[in-house]
Order: C-alpha cells, then structure tokens, then sequence
C-alpha cells in the first residue's frame, strides 16, 4: 500500500512492522524478524534473553576507520483501539491508510511509535548508495510498559559513542534531556459478596487521551479519575456498592474511558441516575475545551451478581477522589516544561484483585520520590498494598556534545530552519542507556507524530521524508 511513499525504503520497512503483532510483552515475532533481516543480508546481530537486538553493519567506503553510531528505537508499540473496533492485536496487522500528508491506522494506534525510528534503521542497514560510518542498530523491548529491554540490556557488543535515539515526535525539535520516572501499581483485595440487586452502569467515553509525558500539560479529563469524583458524587444519592470497575489502556496513556457498575435498592439508584446526569453537565462546561467531546452514559443493569462490601466501596472511592493526577510541578528552570506528573493509567478487576496503575515522572528524583511515598501512603491508609516497577532514570543535558552541535548545524544546512534544542518531560531511554554508556554523547529526534497512543496516532509523511534527507546527512558527516 505504501509503496508510492518516499523515502520508498523506510515506508517499505514501516509497512513491514505494521503487520507483526508488537504489543509490548509480544515481541517475540518482530524480534526474530529483525534477525532474519540481519541474517539475510550476512550482517553481526545479536539477540539477547529480553529480545532486544543489535545488527551492526560496517562503514560504507571512506568510512570504514570512523567510529561506530549507535542508530537507536524500540520495537514495541502502544496497542489501543477505538470501541467499534474488532482488531486483534495478537494476529492482526494494522490497517493502514493515506490521508493527505498523513498515514493513518483504521480505528488503532498506529505504531509509528516507534516503528518509524527502527524503519529509519533498517533503511540505513540494507542501503547500497547511502554514506556512513558503522552503523550498530539497537532495537530495544518492552520501552512502552516500563523500558524493562533497556534496563536489562547488556552493553558489551555496543562501541559507539554516539547515540541517535529517532524515538522524539516534532521534526525540528532535538532532545538533550528527559524525566525520570517509575510505575506504581496500588492493589485492593476487597471482599465480595453474593447479592441479587438491581443495578446502574456509568460509563465515560469520548475522551482525548494521550501521551501522558506529552500531553500531560494540556490538562486533558482522565476517565479514572473522573469516575472517582462521579462515584463521590453519588454518595449523596444514599448507600450504594460497587460491582465491578474498569478503565484506561496503558500506564503511560492518559485513560479514555472508565466503566462502573453499583447496587443498591431502587430508589437510591434512581437517585445516583439524576445525580450522575446533573454531574456530567458540569463536567462537560469543566472540559469544554480540553475535552468537548466527553459523553457520560447511565444505563440500569436487570441484575447485580456480586459487590465489594460498603467498607471497601467506600476507600477505593476515597482512593480515586484523594489522590492527586495530572501535572504537579512546573521548571522553574524551563519555561512550558512539565517537572513532575503522575497519571492515572489503568484501573482493572481480576478475581479478588483491583489494581490502579500509575505513572509517575519527574526530572528531580527528590521530587519523584516524594510524590511516590505520598501514593505510598495513601493507599495505604485506604487498605492497599502497593509495589513499584519499571523505574527509569532521568536523561540529564550534557554541557559539552558534539553531536548536539553537529545536528543543529546540519539541521539548518538542510531545511534552512533553525532548530530547537528541548527537555521532555516524557520518559526516553537515553536516560537508562546514559548510565550504561557513560562516554557516549546522545540526542533525540524524529518526524512530526501525532496523538500517539490513542487510535488518531497520525504520522505527516512529508516530514518522515525531511528527517530521512536531515539523518543521512547527519551519517555523513560523521566520518
């Protein structure tokens, strides 16, 4: 379908990937797929127990001598679906198509994060005509759940000291620094009981999302969070338990939708109804402009099976109305630059179980921590255990950098612009790669991305093409 697209080699190695199941924990396929590529084109890789990859091809002539380049993505994608989707992400490729100067999925996350950074790659490798030094491809797992390849990668087959990490989403913007973080998961194990009680579904949908490091800042409605103040909300209405609750995709992807199920006797629900309609018209003026497309829905269910009992109703509802979401601090450094965040990413029941997953990120580790064992501390106070994962630390500006320098020059001698040298408050796995290749001096870029991890990720195609021309430029002057 792509095949009319230039760079005709990166389109063609991005459709590739965008029919190999990828979801992050899933990467088995893509993996082996990058090692028959390397494979077939008698190129050193090396695969290793977490499924990262390295290929390493050598420098074309003239380069032969110059020092290695390590050319950096990930494999993994965010797999989220709008409601009327049937997509199976564990068999299904994405269904792509061709809007204007954008390339667009049908209904699913798109997966240019971050399968155009490892197309970029993968173009370069299987390149005749292209000038550059040795190239070693690293392609890495896991980096949506938590950057577990990175933090598990062994260095030792890794010589360059200059790292391109193509994993950034505005063509232009070069990153130097990044955010720590780590995810927080806070467990109920409530008691359930039997019941036959009549019962009312709320559910949020038409939420925008997002990135929660990038958009974060827009001060977009988190559904989860939402919920918590509508189910708060309906305390009012009299006594009520909750029977099941669910909500959000991704720890890192501010949560779209939300759903609940409660019991009570008749008229109290019937009272919640009228008070979950009246609510949702002021959460509607709330986020008009954030969010004008929220939508509450209340439905009566015929028939409850099981509910947590009041005591445990009651602290998850504390939970989600206390604990705090969203941006937190601000740079003072920095002007527009988020310092420190958490978002609400996951709410889902299994069995005995309900778990809250949180992403927290902060570019002071004092900070980070701060609002870590404030979480802690809550949930502890509402009956809940809570563990940590994925923890990544934060990529800090190097004063000195060469290759810094060389792309803003490089930059201007090919677009004629100026570039925009920016921290992010989203994580990148420079700041784990960092600590494991001290000596080697890195930057962040890629083409213009659009709300990726919802399914309207959009990808500009003339921009792929500018950053492909600005990369091969870069490979030459690194000799």
């Amino acid at each position: 379908m792509l095949k009319n697209l230039k760079p005709k080699q990166v389109f063609h190695y991005f459709e590739e990937l965008t029919a190999i199941p990828r979801c992050s924990g899933n990467e088995k396929q893509v993996s082996d797929y990058l090692v028959n590529f390397a494979k077939e084109r008698k190129l050193k890789v090396f695969q290793d127990k977490a499924l990262n990859v390295i290929i390493k091809k050598p420098g074309t002539v003239g380069y032969e001598k110059s020092p290695a380049v390590i050319i950096q993505g990930h494999m993994d994608m965010v797999c989220g679906k709008s409601e009327k989707s049937s997509h199976d992400f564990t068999n299904d490729p994405i269904s792509l198509k061709i809007d204007g100067d954008f390339l667009r999925a049908s209904g699913t996350t798109l997966g240019a994060d971050n399968g155009i950074g490892v197309a970029y790659g993968l173009a370069i490798l299987d390149s005749k005509d292209i000038p550059h030094p040795p190239i070693e491809l690293l392609v890495t797992t896991e980096e949506e759940t938590g950057m577990y390849g990175a933090a598990s990668l062994k260095t030792a087959h890794l010589t360059g000291k200059t790292l391109l990490n193509i994993d950034a989403e505005e063509e232009g913007v070069f990153f130097v620094s990044c955010a720590g973080g780590l995810i927080l998961i806070s467990e109920f194990t409530p008691r359930s009981k039997k019941t036959s009680s009549s019962g009312l579904l709320i559910e949020i949908s038409g939420l925008k999302g997002g990135h929660s490091g990038l958009e974060i800042i827009q001060q977009r409605a988190n559904a989860i969070k939402l919920m918590g103040r509508i189910l708060d909300a309906a305390r009012n209405a009299g006594d009520f338990n909750i029977s099941a609750i669910s909500g959000g995709t991704d720890h890192n992807a501010i949560a779209k939708e939300a759903q609940v199920t409660v019991a009570a006797n008749v008229s109290v629900l019937k009272k919640i109804k009228a008070i979950v309609i009246g609510f949702s018209k002021e959460l509607k003026k709330e986020f008009a402009s954030a969010d004008p497309d929220l939508l509450v829905a209340v439905a009566s269910v015929d028939k409850v099976a099981t509910y947590l009992g009041r005591g445990s109703t009651e602290k998850l509802i504390d939970f989600l109305l206390i604990a705090p979401n969203g941006v937190q601090s601000m740079s003072p450094d920095l002007e527009n630059l988020v310092e420190s965040s958490l978002n609400f990413g996951v709410l889902e029941q299994s069995g005995k179980s309900i778990k809250i997953t949180l992403s927290i990120r902060s570019s002071v580790n004092s900070i980070r921590e701060n609002i870590t064992r404030g979480l802690e501390a809550l949930a502890k106070m509402a009956g809940a255990k809570t563990s940590r994962t994925g923890e990544y630390p934060a990529w800090h500006y190097q004063e000195d950098s060469k290759i810094r320098d060389l792309c803003v020059s490089v930059y201007k001698d090919v677009s004629g612009s100026d570039a925009s040298l920016q921290a992010i408050h989203a994580g990148l796995e420079c700041g784990l790669l960092k600590e494991k290749l001290p000596k080697t001096d890195m930057i962040s870029f890629g083409p213009n991305l659009y709300n990726v991890h919802t399914p309207d990720e959009h990808l500009s195609i003339r921009s792929v093409a500018n950053m492909w021309a600005f990369l091969k430029a870069i490979l030459a002057k690194l000799k």
